[in-house]
């Protein structure tokens, strides 16, 4: 049996400790170390956690026995401690977006890679029994040829998270980097299929700060002439989720479909006849990520979403936010940019 994973926390998240933190326990994995930009929040979160260490310093954190480092601090900071981690020695598991450019992201990746390390980023949607579900059937050809999604994924933000943001677009605040990203990610994941280019707008609908959109809709195109729009907000408290996938035999549609929990349903329609889909088991999607993660790390497979992942759904966001301040369509650098000159 591989033993499991020692884990260093790079951010005292609100997602470390109501998901990565059980999600871990639950796998036999354990976090080993904590760092916080504030010495004291880390302490704190500590004792709450029971976590050994509250590190000071990046450098402390790193020099603590472990196998792999979870980075959820702000957006802004993921370049420079991903990298300090590779360059350690540990495999990483980094939040979304993976980085702020896409220069940065790719030093990420190429960092990973000179140092023979696994790289994920943590795209929770991958796990989710309702999207996976989706991804077979639209691989198994249920739906014919794929034509069109409509993802529906503006919700009301949480008052815990009703910080950075919705203030800080430095730090990756407002809507395209906290939600667009996963919906960039899910469309890559289930169609198999790259977003070619873009068109977008958004809005402050009064939740966030002056000057950060905190509702947005993008159009996107992919490979094959597919078609997608998005809606994500932070501002709409009774709309729920939704995922639908048309093509030219079927549809599918699914509700709850943009969520950190394994809930939802999915159904195939074809003219009036709706059957519905067995989604499988509701394994929690942060245990059935790590699970990935450490069958990667042991030889197995790789993380459910890669650091090229991270990369090209990060190059998705980027264009949405470019199409926003231009007001015209967008290409999106491919993920190909990654085997040749840094983008």
């Amino acid at each position: 049996m591989n033993r499991p994973l020692r884990w260093v926390l790079v951010g005292a998240s609100d997602i470390a400790a109501t998901r990565m933190i059980p999600a871990m326990r639950a796998l036999g994995q354990e976090p080993v170390a904590v760092l916080s930009g504030s010495p004291e929040r880390g302490r704190r979160f500590a004792e709450r956690h029971q976590v050994p260490v509250a590190a000071k310093t990046l450098d402390q954190a790193l020099s603590v026995p472990a196998d792999a480092v979870y980075i959820s601090t702000t957006n802004e900071l993921h370049h420079e401690q991903a990298v300090a981690a590779t360059t350690a020695g540990r495999h990483v598991l980094c939040e979304k977006p993976l980085a702020m450019t896409l220069d940065d992201a790719a030093d990420i990746v190429r960092a990973a890679r000179a140092a023979g390390v696994v790289l994920g980023t943590n795209h929770h949607l991958r796990a989710s029994p309702v999207i996976r579900s989706i991804q077979r059937m639209v691989a198994g050809g249920h739906v014919g040829r794929p034509l069109a999604v409509r993802v529906h994924h503006a919700v009301e933000l949480p008052q815990r998270l009703r910080g950075w943001r919705l203030k800080n677009p430095a730090a990756g605040g407002g809507v395209v980097f906290d939600i667009t990203v996963h919906d960039a990610d899910a469309l890559r994941f289930v169609l198999g299929r790259e977003v070619l280019d873009v068109t977008a707008t958004a809005v402050n609908q009064g939740l966030a700060a002056p000057g950060v959109e905190d509702a947005a809709m993008a159009v996107l195109r992919l490979d094959g002439d597919v078609l997608a729009c998005a809606h994500d907000a932070f501002t709409v408290p009774h709309a729920g989720t939704a995922l639908e996938v048309h093509g030219t035999d079927a549809s599918l549609l699914a509700t709850d479909a943009m969520t950190q929990d394994p809930d939802g349903e999915v159904v195939l329609r074809r003219g009036d006849a709706t059957t519905p889909v067995d989604v499988g088991p509701r394994d929690d999607l942060y245990v059935t990520g790590l699970r990935a993660f450490a069958d990667a790390v042991h030889g197995e497979g790789e993380p459910l979403a890669t650091g090229a992942d991270g990369f090209a759904s990060l190059a998705v966001a980027l264009a949405v936010r470019d199409a926003l301040r231009s007001g015209t369509r967008t290409p999106v650098i491919p993920v190909s940019t990654l085997e040749g000159e840094a983008p």
